[in-house]
């Protein structure tokens, strides 16, 4: 018994690791990716004063993850900074999906529900659109 309580708790040790390192590399990752955006961002608008009387929503290619990844892919500063933040966004999403794993190996199915729940939630609130 004692055995088993043993095994169990390195066994929640490590899940509670290979979060850590998930969450330490998707802000890691993003951060980075941010930074690249901004530094192109300056490069490209050296100089530029910008107008805040004047209101500019940004380009319809950009409000949809796809037209994210494809305009970041053929350099554009601003996609490449917006793509930085859905990964910082995907990140806790990411902790999520591995945590429903994690617990449906451990045949720990009350909280493969719970973590399901909430990862429906997560995707719910990212991908359906309310106007």
């Amino acid at each position: 018994m004692a055995e088993t309580l043993h095994n169990r708790e390195a066994d929640d040790r490590l899940i509670d690791e290979r979060i850590s390192i998930i969450l330490r590399a998707g802000m890691i990752v993003s951060a980075i990716v941010i930074a690249i955006g901004g530094l192109l961002y300056l490069l490209h608008h050296n100089g530029t004063v910008p107008d805040y009387s004047v209101f500019h929503g940004i380009a319809a290619p950009l409000t949809n993850i796809h037209g994210i990844v494809h305009a970041a892919l053929h350099g554009s500063d601003i996609a490449i900074i917006q793509l930085g933040l859905l990964l910082l966004i995907a990140t806790p999403v990411a902790r999520v999906l591995f945590s429903v794993l994690a617990f449906w190996m451990e045949k720990d199915f009350l909280y493969v529900a719970i973590s399901g729940l909430v990862l429906l939630v997560l995707l719910y609130s990212l991908f359906v659109h309310r106007t």
